[in-house]
């Protein structure tokens, strides 16, 4: 089995079931697979072969759910990019996956040369014939901050991605009445969840629309709205929600809530559970190259309880270890970092040789007595804001190449949605927040934006000359007390 044959099999086992939802539209699985025939025949049309790569710059919309299964189809491998980002960045994962075609808004068509729009509707159409691709082909590449300053692209197979696909939709026991809530983005590796579990077992997914990402309000009005039964977001979002609205809001109808991407803060944690007890709360972890490789299902949340939830033990097929520096295995209560082997470990990053073995998330993990694993942080500069993956370097790259700026190192402060990027600069010119702002809009994603930046004489360096993050640290924060809502 491979990803497009979940759509067929669902337009075939009932083609009238709904299949998306968005605040402008709807579609059938009947209408979802004509549609993605239609669109395959088009790109087919412009030489689109399997083994190819099609970039996707487009909003989260119905167009974007069709061309990925019309891209699937063809037995091609698709590259969502983000739709939020400035131009610069976009033509970045555009110039490294280097793909047969791009998919593009009408107002972006200009920026990429030779890129495409798509129009829906239409007559009849011949369906495609199923392409001759493999489990262990090529289905799509989610790019991530790079430490160099260049996005890196992590290629997913269809065993990988199936391999977490079917052990989420039978631990959910999900279900064709089932309702997914698809909050976020298609580059984020989330959605996978969101759209090919409800593809899996005949049910339909509601599109959050973009805008409404984080207006809590509106995220509560569409779990009522739509009858949500299933809800799946980084955990910043879920605490944004409770502080408006979803924490006196009857929900019968909401069976499971997931979260990634960041620790849950347990007094949240404790929140949630106390007003959702018919519900299951499923914290599930593992980086992009991973999807998701270790599970933790919350009962109760005991007042004892003062640090985050469990990330907890192996799922997808997978198997987890920690490993000790000196390359032992670490036993209960010893700290390591966790390594991943099995099916969902990724093919490798494009325009690098294929990754073969484990893979050494860089996460620190401690394991319990119980079994289950617990996040202690990270071991390099990479950090987690409101659940999106950012590369220190990378941010610091950008800014590096500001005129004004001679040199710089970034920071975080704060957690979860009071976590904040904080510039520290030596500028050998003008510089202030509005620059930084200005220069960081035009080479990075909104995420990687930094809040402010303090100016300094020298950054804080260690006696071998590198630079001392502890050391900057211990710096006042710029934003002192700083709150978000």
């Amino acid at each position: 089995m491979i990803l497009p044959d979940l759509v067929r099999a669902g337009a075939r086992r009932d083609g009238s079931a709904p299949a998306v939802w968005t605040a402008d539209g709807s579609m059938t699985y009947a209408e979802l697979d004509r549609e993605a025939d239609r669109v395959g025949r088009f790109l087919s049309s412009l030489d689109v072969r399997r083994g190819d790569r099609v970039a996707l710059w487009l909003p989260k919309s119905l167009a974007a759910v069709v061309a990925m299964q019309a891209v699937l189809r063809l037995g091609a491998a698709y590259v969502p990019v983000d739709p939020l980002s400035p131009a610069h960045r976009a033509q970045q994962v555009i110039r490294d996956c280097a793909p047969a075609v791009v998919v593009t808004t009408p107002e972006n068509v200009g920026v990429v040369p030779g890129a495409v729009c798509l129009e829906l509707g239409g007559g009849p159409v011949e369906p495609l014939p199923p392409v001759s691709a493999s489990p262990d082909d090529l289905a799509y590449i989610l790019y991530t901050s790079g430490s160099t300053g260049v996005p890196k692209g992590v290629r997913i197979s269809h065993r990988n991605a199936l391999a977490f696909v079917e052990w989420a939709a039978g631990a959910l026991d999900a279900r064709a009445s089932d309702r997914f809530a698809n909050h976020a983005p298609f580059h984020f590796d989330l959605s996978v969840l969101d759209l090919y579990v409800p593809f899996l077992v005949g049910a339909s997914v509601a599109l959050v629309p973009q805008e409404a990402a984080y207006a809590p309000k509106r995220l509560v009005e569409l779990l009522v709205s739509q009858r949500i039964t299933v809800w799946y977001s980084v955990p910043s979002v879920l605490v944004l929600m409770a502080r408006n609205g979803l924490l006196e809001t009857d929900l019968p109808e909401l069976r499971a809530v997931l979260f990634a991407g960041e620790p849950y803060p347990v007094d949240h944690l404790r929140a949630l559970r106390a007003h959702l007890p018919h519900a299951r709360l499923l914290n599930l972890y593992g980086p992009t190259e991973t999807n998701v490789c270790t599970y933790f299902e919350v009962g109760e949340v005991p007042d004892s309880w003062t640090r985050p939830a469990p990330i907890g033990r192996a799922c997808s097929g997978d198997t987890v270890w920690a490993v000790r520096d000196d390359g032992s295995v670490a036993g209960v209560g010893e700290e390591g970092e966790l390594v991943v082997s099995g099916p969902t470990v990724m093919l490798g990053y494009h325009g690098q040789p294929p990754h073969t073995g484990p893979y050494a998330t860089g996460d620190r993990v401690v394991l319990s007595p119980d079994g289950d694993y617990r996040y202690l942080g990270r071991r390099d500069g990479m950090v987690k804001l409101r659940g999106n993956r950012v590369e220190l370097g990378d941010v610091e790259a950008a800014l590096q190449s500001h005129p004004a700026v001679s040199e710089v190192a970034v920071s975080v402060r704060g957690a979860g949605l009071d976590a904040r990027l904080v510039a520290h600069v030596v500028a050998a010119g003008e510089f202030g927040l509005l620059d930084a702002k200005r220069h960081c809009a035009s080479h990075l994603p909104r995420h990687m934006i930094v809040d402010a930046v303090r100016l300094v004489p020298a950054l804080p360096r260690t006696p071998n000359g590198k630079l001392d993050r502890r050391a900057l640290a211990a710096l006042p924060d710029p934003l002192g007390g700083y709150r978000h809502g």
